[in-house]
């Protein structure tokens, strides 16, 4: 046989239109098996639910895991991205100048995105981490929920530096939490910013970095060569706000002067400008530019709330890899508009 000709059955005839119409009808059934797994081992969905969501009987959704199992579609991971998702993915490296962008599907538009995003990152992350890196990581929900998903190998050389304070507070969601738990993954080093979230006045930063063993912390970000960040809305039910890190008297005032979101409590506007506020010296925190100076800025967030945050923080941060869902990545091409 030629094999530059296809073979097809009978039934496959060309001139009857039906390996056209296969063909469609195996890419929906494709796509209907793997937003079945994301919702099934990602997003802990019950059969039930999926069928509900996808308009199917229960009966379907396991024959449905069942065959993605089979075809290898499944390992601990879904091999196979979406196809609409893929092309947002393309979309946003282009449109940002990404090096890459990790769209997750979701199983509707007002679903939390935190536990599917948290899933992508931390597979992610099993793969990005190296021997002899140094890597500055932030905090959030996000973030914490990756570790769920990152492979536990020890990594020679490896240190990790956090780049907030908030270890003298034992919040749900601590500052601090992500970057010791995110290191002990790895047996790696971990240097801790042992200071309050934000203090109360310039002079107390200032000397916090100058004598109180601080400006180590400060120095050692000028060398890595990861940085690890998500983003943060400003609505009250923000983690910032929810757990007191910043009052709701100091979130209104930042509002009225254009805060759209933060980033390791920097605060920015919509074009990605810090705010003039006096918070801004009041943060213990690595400063925006050198994050701007490190090589690798992953950035990790997602949720229809934040789709305005997310971009102010792009053009704050410019990071090298995004990792967000479905809906942020069409809203953000949406707001950002052509290149």
């Amino acid at each position: 046989m030629n094999k530059k000709t296809p073979a097809f059955s009978a039934a496959d005839s060309p001139g009857d239109g039906k390996p056209i119409e296969r063909s469609v009808t195996n890419a929906r059934t494709r796509r209907m098996r793997l937003r079945a797994a994301w919702m099934y081992f990602i997003e802990e969905m019950t059969q039930n639910e999926i069928a509900q969501v996808l308009g199917v009987g229960r009966v379907t959704v396991v024959r449905l895991l069942s065959d993605a199992r089979e075809r290898h579609e499944i390992k601990f991971s879904i091999q196979s991205g979406l196809p609409e998702c893929v092309g947002l993915e393309r979309a946003l490296e282009q449109r940002f100048g990404l090096a890459e962008a990790v769209v997750v599907p979701l199983s509707s538009p007002d679903s939390d995105a935190t536990e599917p995003i948290g899933a992508a990152l931390g597979l992610y992350l099993s793969d990005f981490v190296q021997p002899g890196m140094k890597i500055g990581v932030g905090w959030g929900r996000t973030l914490l929920e990756s570790l769920r998903y990152i492979q536990e190998s020890p990594v020679a050389d490896l240190s990790v530096v956090s780049l907030l304070g908030g270890i003298t507070k034992v919040k749900r969601f601590n500052p601090s939490e992500f970057a010791w738990r995110f290191s002990s993954l790895f047996q790696a080093e971990c240097y801790l910013m042992t200071a309050p979230a934000i203090v109360d006045t310039p002079a107390t930063r200032q000397t916090l970095i100058e004598h109180c063993g601080l400006g180590e912390v400060f120095e050692r970000a000028k060398a890595l060569d990861a940085v690890l960040i998500s983003v943060g809305s400003m609505a009250a039910s923000g983690t910032a706000y929810r757990d007191g890190f910043v009052s709701d008297a100091l979130r209104r005032s930042m509002i009225k002067q254009g805060a759209v979101g933060e980033t390791l409590f920097h605060f920015f506007d919509a074009d990605g400008h810090l705010i003039d506020h006096p918070i801004q010296h009041c943060v213990m925190a690595i400063p925006a530019e050198t994050l701007q100076a490190v090589p690798r800025r992953i950035m990790a967030s997602g949720g229809q709330d934040k789709a305005e945050a997310v971009l102010g923080a792009m053009r704050l941060v410019r990071p090298t890899v995004l990792v967000t869902d479905e809906v942020v990545a069409a809203r953000l091409l949406e707001l950002a508009g052509p290149a």
